[in-house]
């Protein structure tokens, strides 16, 4: 009995933070929405060519936090310049309320799963190659300064891909900022950070089409980069 009660009240939790849309009044003027989708077609086109020559810098190259920081920049300016932004609120029982705690618990548990699918993935030759060379710049960067290229830049991509992207589409946004977010990352040529940019960004779409904010999303990107960034070496290594 006590196990289906707890049963319930996941389900009763991730029902909240993944799927009941909370009322919000968010439409724009169609002059304003076209406007929008053209600054965020721009800027995915402009940030896959930076995103993938970031990671085709040689690992501990003194250019690689600089390029992952004009990465964020792009990011960031083309979603504040695409329109306005909102924070957004998730469902509690007692009212409506900012998302915090809920994002960061999902993204522990992405990070989880990801641990979990690592095992496997590890004794795939060409996919834990595909791995390991984006844990090489971990492995000869420096920590402080990679914690914070990671926590910038997933502040960044959820600004812009469940901000400004997810506003420019008018159907199925969840569907199409996923693949938009996976097709960008798939720039760098690395089919693992690709499938990692589908899982991740069906997640935070989820958040974002429930929250109708960009709080909930960012707090779980951030969350998940960082657990990987010191997660992963263990697993890969």
């Amino acid at each position: 009995m006590r196990l289906r009660t707890e049963g319930v009240r996941v389900r009763s939790w991730l029902q909240r933070a993944l799927w009941d849309v909370v009322p919000r009044d968010h439409r724009e003027s169609p002059t304003a929405l076209r406007r929008r989708q053209a600054v965020t077609a721009g800027f995915v086109v402009l940030g896959g060519l930076v995103l993938g020559v970031s990671l085709r810098i040689e690992p501990g190259s003194p250019w690689f936090y600089p390029a992952t920081l004009v990465l964020a920049g792009v990011w960031t300016v083309g979603a504040f310049a695409s329109g306005p932004l909102h924070l957004g609120r998730i469902q509690h029982v007692s009212g409506d309320r900012r998302p915090v705690l809920t994002p960061v618990l999902l993204g522990l548990a992405l990070a989880g799963v990801f641990v979990l699918g690592g095992l496997v993935v590890r004794q795939v030759p060409f996919l834990e190659h595909q791995v390991s060379s984006v844990l090489d710049h971990a492995a000869q960067g420096s920590w402080p300064l990679l914690v914070l290229v990671t926590a910038v830049n997933g502040v960044a991509e959820e600004l812009f891909f469940r901000g400004a992207a997810y506003a420019a589409i008018t159907r199925h946004p969840v569907v199409w900022t996923t693949v938009a977010y996976a097709v960008a990352t798939l720039a760098t040529g690395n089919v693992m950070l690709a499938f990692a940019a589908l899982l991740l960004g069906g997640l935070v779409g989820l958040q974002r089409r429930a929250s109708g904010g960009i709080l909930g999303p960012v707090l779980t990107h951030v969350t998940w980069s960082v657990s990987m960034l010191f997660v992963l070496p263990a697993v890969f290594g």
